[in-house]
């Protein structure tokens, strides 16, 4: 577990490391970046999850399970919003079915935190999700990531997975997602790339997206303008701070 600066969430916690380049929004993952200068530290959970090409560090596609780690969340007293496999996706194809099992019992017998998992494969979660012994937990909400209109079709994934709160967030947003169906997402993140080789985000697609939750009664929240210095820019949108979160669990 880490605290974190991440605007959504208190804490990270990754019981499963490593991952794959799926599409367009994973080209600059900062997790990618993350994994190898932890394993320069000597963490060997993070051995051989990425390799050096262009000058940069990519996933390998090595995924690891971390069954130590599930002992953490138990210890922490003070209730947390938890960013769930902020170094992986719990959902990945080589994540065994039964350690998702696992992680939700953890989850299960922690209610004092909230968990917050984000997954670019809301088919797998679907399909794993609804087939197994999977209870609605009203401290987990589920999500998913969309960088652009190409990849839209997760929304309709994500609406077939059983959740409290549903939600997506639109970073790094590389595109317009105009037209987007945010029917039954309870929550949307918006942000800019940022780090080396950041890709521009438009105004006009945030404005976009925040005309988009108005209609459909989605919480916005405006994480960031991004770009290399992301402080620098930072998160003011047409003159204000955009922090808001989705109303309480409806299970």
């Amino acid at each position: 577990m880490a605290e974190t600066s991440i605007e959504w969430t208190d804490a990270t916690w990754n019981p499963v490391a490593g991952c794959t380049i799926l599409t367009a929004g994973c080209t600059n993952c900062y997790a990618m970046r993350m994994a190898a200068r932890l394993e320069a530290m000597g963490m060997g959970k993070y051995r051989g999850l990425t390799r050096k090409t262009g000058g940069r560090a990519k996933w390998t596609g090595k995924v690891v399970t971390d069954p130590k780690s599930l002992e953490i969340p138990a210890t922490w007293s003070k209730p947390r919003r938890v960013f769930v496999n902020s170094m992986s996706d719990l959902f990945h194809v080589d994540v065994p079915a039964g350690f998702i099992r696992k992680v939700w019992t953890v989850m299960e017998e922690t209610p004092r935190h909230t968990y917050q998992i984000l997954t670019k494969r809301p088919e797998i979660m679907a399909e794993v999700l609804t087939r197994g012994d999977f209870p609605v937990l009203s401290n987990v909400w589920l999500g998913t990531s969309v960088e652009d209109r190409r990849v839209l079709g997760r929304l309709d994934d994500l609406r077939k997975v059983p959740a409290a709160i549903r939600f997506v967030s639109l970073e790094p947003l590389i595109g317009s997602v105009a037209g987007a169906d945010l029917s039954d997402i309870h929550w949307a993140i918006v942000g800019g790339e940022s780090g080396p080789g950041a890709r521009y985000m438009d105004p006009h697609w945030v404005d976009e997206i925040e005309s988009m939750c108005r209609r459909s009664g989605t919480a916005f929240f405006f994480k960031q303008w991004g770009g290399r210095n992301k402080k620098a820019n930072g998160r003011m949108l047409n003159g204000r701070i955009y922090d808001e979160m989705p109303a309480a669990a409806n299970i």
